[in-house]
């Protein structure tokens, strides 16, 4: 026998976000940025120029209107994380809808510290991203399988040897 029960709990509620940084730039994967985050607003100043004198560094291409959107799809899912989290004594918690509202919004556009790394291995690319301000790091190292199936098999058989070994021993 088994029993069922659904029901209805409705949630509301205010949330506040401040600084929801979004990559201005088509050519940057935003999981890649969002990964590196956060950084230390308090430590911001002023642009200049001579910032970037011997560096790279990318231009946004994308609208105020563009960015926008990615900051409210971001903000929606962690609002809906927050509420569906208020839900306590339930095996499952299924979102059916929401609506969020969003009130006075300012963009601002800014250069973040970014330390950007792209190289091919057997003609793949891989990109590695780092946060100038916290060190965070983020990327996929490129992984050869002959060699991480040979090491496997060689621990492997250590392990076995060492195994049988105790196991006459004792």
């Amino acid at each position: 026998y088994v029993e069922t029960s659904y029901f209805n709990v409705y949630r509301s509620g205010n949330l506040s976000f401040e600084d929801v940084p979004v990559d201005g730039s088509q050519k940057m994967a935003d999981e890649i940025m969002e990964s590196i985050e956060p950084f230390d607003w308090s430590e911001a100043i002023d642009f200049k120029t001579s910032y970037l004198s011997g560096f790279f560094a990318d231009k946004y291409d994308m609208t105020a209107d563009e960015c926008s959107e990615r900051a409210n799809e971001r903000m929606k899912k962690s609002a809906e994380s927050v509420i569906q989290s208020s839900v306590n004594g339930y095996e499952t918690v299924m979102l059916e809808d929401s609506n969020v509202d969003f009130s006075d919004r300012h963009v601002r556009y800014g250069l973040l510290p970014v330390w950007m790394l792209t190289t091919r291995w057997k003609d793949k690319k891989y990109t590695f991203a780092m946060n100038g301000q916290t060190g965070k790091f983020t990327g996929k190292l490129p992984i050869d399988k002959g060699r991480a199936w040979g090491i496997f098999f060689a621990i492997a058989a250590a392990v076995t040897v060492l195994g049988t070994a105790l196991s006459y021993l004792l």
